[in-house]
């Protein structure tokens, strides 16, 4: 026996032989058994605080005793617990400790929650004043993973959580396959039990983009996060001998390092091995690069800090690091050892352009420091997993994308470079770092709001945010063209829109189970998820897109399909909603009543939407609108995407 469960699910972990299992499948009273998965962070793979992070992140100063329901346990062998930190534990067989390994879980929490700290700084960069999204929350911590994140110790941690007395839980973990049911995903699981106890979800969407179908964390009681950029920039250029600059990002940022023309040196043009163009251990012949920029292309699973070893290690002087086609213009500003820049797949397709054009390629790095405005920004990152969900498809995933791109946070040991400068910040990049952005603007909504469910604050979430870029422009994806719905879900998130939201779709948790019946789950596998007995043959299942969603998503056949929304109004007691509708390409929208006329708060109206594909309308493409309801205060907003035939 490995755990016994009470909360998530009533069951237990154990390490059984195929025999075994056969054997209690036999029992009575068996419902089911899996064998166990092996998932992963969404940047590197641990949880936890290291008590050597700056102290001041998680100082208690003008804290307020833990709540009265806290029952929480803090498992560190030194005093770290505070009255902001009031819980850590660890969950896995073998011996352990909350500490952290990677730094992933003290980027993560901090985000979240830190103190405000002045000057947070990486090696002089994005310098200024750090906080968290919710600065006085109280924080606990459940450490799941170590080199993997088994999912009996998630499922495990779930349980202790909800049983301590969370109010949000945020899940910076990527796993399940993409189109693999609810009923086989153990975080949709315990997350079910969560939302019932009120209990707020935040997940990471996954690092698997840009391919569609690509999402991690599917289910609709969980709010399912993307990343995107923000708009400062640690900026480095590379400037050719033709006098072409092209701007990129690096952390490291030396004040020495001389302005002058260096030969430029391109290992993947002058081998054979198409792989030496990724400048991995060994590939790289120290007497051609000696002295040199060398011109690496990323990817080929190797980190681009470890190709800036690799070149400095062969004596090279600096790295000038290519995008691959499917990154972009998505750029990491990473903590280099040596002089770097990252440049966007279109800029390093022109440098290249420059060296196969010159039998003596020159070129050098200019260093500009931290830059704030970037008029592109919000934009998605190309890591960013993106939907149409293969598991539910009616429901539009993710449902919102927040910062997750190079972000600064608190760091589990200092940062070093080979200038011998120490930080006790970094800056990471990942749906890791974009979730607990989310979980933040959820405790402090959960704290304004006590009386709103789980779906109530992921419609105010949802319903409010922003669809254009710092330039008034649709919000773009690595590309710079606009990024497409199943990139931003319902946008990026505008936390004080969400505070005061006018109108919110509400979902109790007992409305899933016909949902969960209408995806021709067996009475088994939906009782599982749910955990009571279900007979799916005498609930009124319905249609994925009938639940009561803040958004619409919409796969066309034969049927011209009709469904109903009931929105709750939390805004202003005597108050007149118009609807605005921005038809899908393909799709005529008719929306029944056109208007909604309020009395009081809490006062609950429906409306009806029906969807036709127009004769026009082009098969096997994706489109997308939106239903927007509209008052003199509010403007609630709903997305659309409408998939005709197969993508």
């Amino acid at each position: 026996m490995v755990y016994s469960y009470h909360n998530v699910f009533k069951g237990f972990a154990a390490k059984l032989s195929a025999e075994d299992v056969k054997a209690m499948e036999k029992k009575p009273g068996f419902i089911s058994a899996q064998p166990q998965m092996l998932w992963q962070g969404c940047h590197n793979w641990s949880f936890g605080l290291r008590n050597c992070a700056r102290p001041s992140s998680f100082s208690d100063e003008g804290m307020p005793p833990p709540p009265a329901k806290w029952k929480g346990k803090c498992e560190f062998n030194t005093s770290v617990c505070n009255k902001k930190f009031i819980g850590a534990r660890f969950f896995n067989v073998r011996k352990g400790s909350p500490m952290d390994e990677d730094g992933h879980g003290t980027h993560t929490v901090s985000t979240a929650s830190r103190n405000f700290v002045k000057g947070a700084n990486v090696f002089g960069s994005a310098n200024g004043t750090a906080v968290g999204v919710a600065p006085l929350v109280h924080l606990a911590i459940y450490k799941v993973c170590t080199t993997k994140c088994p999912e009996s110790d998630i499922l495990a941690a779930m349980d202790t959580a909800i049983d301590d007395g969370v109010d949000v839980l945020s899940i910076s973990i990527q796993g399940g396959s993409a189109s693999s049911p609810f009923s086989h995903n153990n975080i949709a699981l315990g997350a079910y039990s969560a939302m019932e106890r009120g209990i707020f979800v935040s997940c990471s969407a996954g690092n698997s983009g840009p391919s569609n179908r690509s999402l991690s964390n599917k289910a609709p009681w969980i709010l399912t996060v993307g990343a995107s950029s923000i708009d400062r920039k640690i900026r480095t250029s590379a400037l050719l001998g033709n006098n072409e600059e092209f701007d990129g990002e690096s952390l490291f940022q030396p004040k020495d390092f001389p302005p002058t023309f260096f030969p430029l040196y391109y290992p993947g043009k002058t081998r054979s091995d198409l792989n030496s163009g990724y400048c991995g251990s060994g590939l790289l012949n120290d007497t051609l690069v000696q002295g040199k920029i060398v011109v690496c292309d990323n990817g080929g699973g190797i980190e681009g800090t470890a190709k800036g070893e690799n070149v400095k290690n062969a004596g090279g002087i600096g790295m000038i690091l290519i995008n691959q086609l499917s990154q972009g213009y998505t750029l990491s500003a990473d903590a280099h050892v040596l002089p770097a820049t990252q440049l966007s797949y279109v800029d390093g397709i022109k440098a290249l352009s420059y060296i196969n054009s010159t039998k003596s390629p020159v070129g050098s790095i200019l260093f500009k420091g931290t830059i704030i405005g970037d008029n592109h920004a919000p934009m998605v990152a190309a890591f960013s997993s993106r939907g149409p969900s293969g598991t539910s498809p009616g429901i539009l995933k993710p449902d919102i994308i927040g910062p997750g791109m190079n972000i600064l946070a608190a760091w589990h040991r200092s940062v070093e470079n080979n200038t011998n400068t120490k930080a006790t910040f970094n800056i990471i990049s990942g749906t890791s770092m974009s979730c607990p952005h989310l979980s933040g603007v959820a405790a402090l909504l959960k704290s304004v709001h006590p009386d709103w469910s789980p779906a109530a604050i992921k419609s105010a979430i949802m319903a409010t945010a922003d669809i254009v870029n710092l330039a008034k422009n649709p919000i773009e994806d690595q590309t710079l063209f606009p990024a497409s719905i199943f990139a931003t879900g319902s946008g990026h998130v505008n936390p004080a829109r969400a505070n005061n939201p006018g109108l919110i779709y509400d979902i109790e948790s007992k409305d899933y189970i016909p949902y969960l019946c209408g995806l021709n789950y067996t009475n088994t596998k939906v009782g599982y998820l749910v955990q009571r007995k279900v007979n799916c043959t005498t609930k009124s299942s319905i249609p994925e897109a009938q639940l009561n969603y803040p958004s619409f998503s919409l796969i066309f056949g034969s049927n011209v399909p009709t469904y109903t929304r009931t929105v709750t109004n939390v805004g202003e007691a005597n108050s007149v909603y118009t609807v605005k509708v921005i038809q899908p390409t393909g799709v005529n929208v008719t929306v029944k009543p056109d208007k909604l006329s309020f009395s009081e708060i809490n006062q609950k109206l429906t409306y009806e939407v029906t969807f036709r594909k127009l004769a026009s309308a082009a098969n096997n493409v994706a489109s997308q609108g939106s239903l927007t309801w509209t008052s003199e205060k509010f403007l609630v907003r709903s997305p659309i995407a409408a998939i005709i035939g197969r993508l």
